[in-house]
């Protein structure tokens, strides 16, 4: 791979190496955007007509600058410049074997170092699986060790580090960090403050630890009950409330420095595949898109929102060439860039789902997102396939080097304004006075008390009473703990009850209890004086059903709590009471027992219909029901 200039300019001086996430003031605007006077040969004069500074007020970069600082890249340096890559390991330079093993076996790299220094990525994503999110410190110093090993290459940039912190069922980064209810939560609580608030401080956080993309907000309208990728992930089925909390949400994160990312354009909410594993189809007419899945990425837009997710869904009525979203231009430049008048940056959602994989070959995805309108390529499967494809699409004329110069400008434009061109580094200070701060951890409980929702409360059962009943059982479905919480649920649940003065115990009963298992569950029962069961996902035919069932014809009262959708409700009519809280993670279970043990009212609204069960052209419980005490 070259890397010699093209353009006249000398190479940038680079800061010192950071010592631990601790690092020295960043590079100034000279040291990235030294020299760059009269270096744009090969840039475009279309590219540069019209185009506006788009930068934060105090790092203020001109579209000139970064045009200049195109112009002196390689060919090769321009094509890394586009791709987001995961990479395994909590170091960029020191991972654990099993993490080197991983970058050779998949990446062909042993360190994210090794990465940035091969394919010259302009991003990098962080996993919790892949390694890359153990706790505060050594986040902020891997984002500090991918900063240094990318301004150590010749016209190194700093890399757009991104995740997915949605909250909820979806985030990357857990505790000790402040963990918020997700995006249905939200829904149900209402309120666009407290969406503004969850951006506010989830962004600062995401800044602290050297993280400035994050692929939230959900925008999709969840229209679907059965939809197994959205669900909870989605605000809601309404689209003008949706909008309301995308753009509050939106606000937020830009606030804090971190660019929000709206999700999953032209609209995910209204489907039964999930696209991780299948190539959904959504059949709503064009009307109905611009009435229903459209309204929310509008209000983004509205809002500034810095970049955008692609879907990797097929959507007849905006294309009917049966190509997936992400690689389709009547879509993503037909209708977000010059319907919507979108002009921030496009990234696609991964690229190794099969949504986007089972029309055409992993080589040929990379360059029809591009042609499509796509400028930030998301976690191929295979780097080497999808980098070498594009580098031979512009050889071979099927791309040309000013589209890639279009969409490494956007790029460019965002990390100005995000403000990594003067200073891509953090402090353990900055991670210390930000996250996971008493005031963030205060304010991600008040919010989840204005979450949780009533929807069940037959003879005043709830609130629970110590005197009353003052031995409460839990059983219950425990899936894996999202979000690096404590969990399991029922755990949590047990303690927070204990914690209010009940005798609490907890029994894991599973998401699919066996009859020797429910056995138990209802012997438990007899010398309890309440039983609280958590339920995820409840069908007509699952032993949860049984589980609950054998549990209140015990003549003990029952609380269910449906941990995830609140769907399960339509499955459980015989149950005394009810709440859904829309997620397990530890913030909103133990919101959830305080309004059960009466220390908080019940505040929540059903975000979307709950339909009945036996005859589901019925809707049981509308947009907007919820009790109080």
């Amino acid at each position: 791979m070259r890397d010699s200039s093209t353009g006249s300019t000398a190479r940038p001086s680079r800061p010192a190496a950071p010592a631990g996430p601790a690092a020295p003031a960043g590079p100034s605007r000279r040291t990235v955007l030294a020299a760059t006077a009269g270096a744009t040969a090969g840039v475009t004069a279309a590219l540069a007509s019209g185009a506006t500074a788009y930068a934060a007020d105090d790092d203020r970069h001109d579209d000139k600058q970064l045009l200049a600082l195109i112009s002196r890249m390689t060919l090769e340096e321009k094509v890394g410049q586009l791709f987001v890559m995961r990479v395994y390991g909590h170091s960029a330079t020191a991972p654990d074997q099993a993490d080197i093993d991983a970058n050779l076996k998949e990446i062909g790299v042993r360190t994210a170092a090794e990465l940035i220094a091969k394919y010259r990525v302009g991003g990098i994503i962080y996993f919790a699986w892949a390694h890359n999110t153990r706790d505060p410190h050594q986040i902020a110093a891997l984002s500090n060790g991918i900063q240094k090993a990318a301004l150590d290459q010749p016209h190194g940039l700093p890399l757009l580090i991104s995740t997915d912190q949605e909250y909820g069922i979806v985030a990357r980064v857990g505790k000790p960090a402040t963990l918020f209810p997700g995006a249905m939560a939200l829904g149900a609580g209402g309120s666009r403050q407290d969406a503004r608030t969850v951006g506010r401080i989830g962004g600062a956080e995401l800044h602290a630890l050297g993280i400035r993309q994050d692929y939230s907000p959900v925008a999709d309208v969840n229209v679907n009950p059965a939809n197994p990728v959205i669900g909870v992930r989605s605000f809601g089925a309404a689209p003008d409330a949706v909008a309301g909390l995308v753009a509050a949400e939106v606000k937020g994160y830009q606030a804090s420095g971190v660019a929000a990312t709206a999700k999953h354009f032209p609209g995910h909410g209204d489907t039964a595949v999930d696209s991780h594993f299948g190539f959904p189809v959504i059949t709503h007419s064009r009307e109905l898109w611009s009435t229903l899945d459209a309204v929310p990425f509008r209000a983004a837009i509205r809002a500034g929102i810095d970049s955008i997710m692609t879907a990797h869904i097929m959507v007849p009525a905006l294309d009917p060439s049966g190509d997936p979203a992400t690689l389709s231009h009547p879509i993503l430049t037909g209708i977000l860039r010059e319907e919507l008048g979108y002009d921030g940056v496009v990234v696609t959602d991964s690229l190794g789902m099969e949504g986007v994989r089972q029309k055409y070959g992993d080589d040929r995805v990379p360059v029809l997102a591009l042609k499509a309108g796509v400028d930030q390529l998301l976690n191929p499967p295979s780097l080497d396939v999808a980098w070498n494809a594009v580098l031979n699409a512009v050889r071979g004329g099927e791309l040309t080097e000013a589209r890639l110069d279009e969409s490494i400008l956007r790029v460019l434009r965002l990390k100005a304004k995000l403000g990594l061109l003067t200073q891509p580094y953090v402090t353990d200070g900055d991670v210390d006075r930000t996250v996971g701060i008493p005031e963030h951890l205060k304010a991600a409980d008040r919010i989840a008390e204005r979450t949780t929702t009533l929807l069940v409360n037959k003879e005043g059962l709830l609130p629970l009473s110590r005197r009353r009943t003052p031995k409460v059982l839990v059983v219950g479905a425990d899936p894996a703990s999202p979000s690096l919480s404590d969990g399991p649920p029922t755990t949590v649940l047990a303690r927070a009850l204990t914690e209010l003065g009940f005798t609490a115990t907890a029994l894991s009963t599973g998401t699919a209890p066996s009859t020797a298992t429910i056995a138990k569950a209802v012997a438990a029962a007899q010398d309890a004086d309440a039983v609280v069961v958590g339920t995820y996902n409840v069908t007509a035919t699952g032993s949860q059903k049984i589980l609950v069932e054998q549990l209140v014809a015990t003549g003990v009262p029952v609380v269910s709590i449906a941990i995830r959708n609140p769907y399960d409700v339509a499955q459980l009519p015989s149950v005394g009471a009810c709440v859904a809280t829309y997620s397990w993670t530890d913030v909103e279970l133990r919101a959830a027992v305080r309004v059960i043990a009466g220390r908080v009212d019940p505040h929540g609204r059903l975000p979307v219909p709950v339909q009945r069960a036996d005859d589901p052209a019925q809707v049981l419980y509308p947009i907007g029901y919820g009790l109080s005490y």
